[in-house]
């Protein structure tokens, strides 16, 4: 099982705070001891106001790296694009100096821009702190139930994958993702999981109970022996 610490916060407010604490000292931690800090985001409202905070930190932005956890495989410019996202939120103001790693490149599908990825990705080394979301159905990342791919992205060594999740209410009508897989996940200093609402709480409680990875893929995450986990929690 991950290294496990939980913090339930009253509000959105207490949460960012903490967010923001939490990260500013991870990347400061990883400038100092290695010259340079490596930060991986997920989309999604629950980080958005620390993601605006940090930007305004006059850290040394050119000593960080920000990559995303995962990606639709649509263009930067598209309305569902993680990147798109990340740019108008964190990269901006002083973060705006950070280098910016993407997920999405010019192959026609995730699966054919898989190789390219990968070499990005490993080109980064590890992670000070991964930022996951979680939704109702249980996915994080785009590692989402019975997906093709779900499989090989909880076994690969790998850091990246291509999924093409089952369409549901939760993945709209993009599909095809690309995503960090549980070894990608795994090979983080720090991962923080961002949950909000009774609903979604249910569903990590559930989570943390014995059952199919493939039912579940946040198990994956939570039954994993090398990864600290620290799991942020509001109303």
């Amino acid at each position: 099982m991950a290294n496990l610490t939980e913090r339930f916060f009253d509000s959105k407010e207490e949460l960012t705070a903490q967010l923001s604490t939490l990260l500013e000292s991870k990347l400061v931690a990883g400038i100092e001891e290695k010259g340079s800090a490596v930060l991986f985001v997920s989309g999604g409202s629950s980080p958005a106001p620390a993601y605006k905070h940090l930007s305004g930190l006059p850290l040394a932005w050119d000593k960080i790296s920000v990559a995303m956890v995962d990606e639709r495989w649509v263009d930067a410019n598209h309305e569902k694009s993680n990147e798109a996202f990340i740019k108008s939120t964190l990269l901006q103001n002083h973060a705006s100096k950070a280098r910016f790693v993407t997920m999405k490149n010019s192959a026609p599908t995730a699966i054919v821009g898989q190789a390219e990825c990968e070499q990005a990705y490993k080109s980064l080394g590890q992670a000070d702190v991964t930022i996951l979301g979680m939704g109702p159905d249980g996915h994080t990342a785009s590692l989402f139930p019975h997906a093709n791919g779900l499989e090989h992205g909880l076994s690969t060594a790998d850091v990246v994958c291509a999924i093409n999740a089952k369409q549901s209410e939760v993945t709209g009508s993009i599909t095809e993702r690309m995503t960090l897989t549980l070894n990608g996940i795994a090979n983080s200093k720090q991962v923080v999981l961002l949950i909000s609402g009774d609903e979604k709480k249910a569903v990590y409680e559930q989570a943390k109970q014995a059952g199919s990875e493939y039912d579940i893929p946040l198990r994956a995450v939570i039954n994993h022996p090398d990864i600290n986990l620290s799991v942020f929690w509001c109303p």
